[in-house]
């Protein structure tokens, strides 16, 4: 009789931000390829901050003219890259509803929160919940009556919840995660960081994340 090996523990560092779509390409796509790997790895997801603009103001900006601002695209060229991420989304099931994110806003109370919702083990289920607010409904991600009413969708305390977005609970912890990762190198999102030591940059399709863990995990 033979007998199966246990799955390989792998530490998953998703380095993110709630604004990026490519962010959420990637991590839907990381989630299918361990979904494929069951039985074989055991990964722990760990969110880490990244700010793509964290000088952005309260009222947020418009989000086509803070790419051409940003990246000197033309608006056509904009359009075309909107298209392809939206297409990219669509194959992966996750649903980009351009014309609904007219603006780009401050993440950083997201970040606080998330990192709070880890301590808490819920993590992964608020991440989906800030991804599909901003990208699919279009909602202010900044705003703390969107976050407490996305913490309460994600199963945690929204007193406590409350709490947290009214102090500056985590402000210290996020700051400092966010500096780690750029003193390492991390400068684009999204960088999945496998047991601390090897990088997958970018929104990688499924099968290269499957493809990277597997051959990964058989050298753990």
């Amino acid at each position: 009789m033979t007998t199966q090996n246990p799955p390989i523990p792998l530490r998953i560092d998703f380095v993110s931000d709630v604004s990026c779509p490519w962010c959420a390409i990637g991590l839907t796509a990381l989630q299918q390829a361990l979904h494929n790997l069951q039985g074989e790895v055991a990964a722990e997801i760990h969110f880490q901050p990244f700010e793509l603009n964290p000088q952005m103001p309260p009222e947020g900006e418009d989000s086509t003219e803070h790419l051409m601002r940003k990246y000197g695209s033309g608006a056509a060229q904009i359009e075309a890259n909107r298209e392809v991420i939206r297409e990219r989304g669509a194959a992966l099931g996750f649903t980009f509803n351009m014309d609904r994110r007219s603006r780009i806003y401050n993440t950083f109370d997201a970040h606080r929160l998330l990192h709070w919702a880890e301590l808490e083990g819920r993590h992964l289920a608020l991440k989906q919940a800030l991804l599909r607010a901003y990208f699919t409904d279009g909602e202010d991600v900044s705003a703390h009556d969107t976050l407490l009413r996305l913490a309460a969708e994600s199963g945690l305390d929204v007193e406590q919840a409350r709490q947290v977005l009214a102090s500056d609970a985590y402000a210290d912890e996020v700051r400092t995660q966010e500096r780690f990762y750029q003193e390492h190198g991390i400068q684009s999102v999204p960088a999945t960081i496998i047991n601390g030591k090897h990088l997958i940059s970018g929104g990688q399709p499924p099968e290269a994340f499957e493809q990277a863990l597997r051959q990964l995990s058989a050298s753990a």
